[in-house]
């Protein structure tokens, strides 16, 4: 998603705006509770980064979306990140 801006001739029921308000609800909701505090999961390096600038989730290789907020380093490995990390590498 991009950065939108508006100038002083939009109207302040544009369609626009709507859809982009939609589309964060959408987004924010498909952020999944679950046991993602459990386990440290396999996301690319430059989603990592970019999540800490941004603020945005990443996806794991497991599928999880959520934003990266604790030590890795701390966690057991996610068992299915694990799996899918081996097949790639094959």
């Amino acid at each position: 998603m991009g950065i939108f801006t508006r100038n002083d001739s939009d109207t302040a029921g544009s369609t626009d705006v709507l859809d982009r308000e939609l589309e964060k609800l959408l987004e924010d909701s498909q952020i999944e509770d679950g046991d993602h505090e459990r386990f440290s999961h396999y996301v690319p390096k430059d989603k990592i980064m970019e999540s800490a600038m941004t603020g945005k989730p990443v996806r794991a290789l497991c599928g999880k979306k959520w934003t990266p907020s604790r030590d890795p380093e701390k966690f057991p490995v996610c068992p299915d990140c694990k799996k899918v990390y081996e097949r790639m590498r094959k």
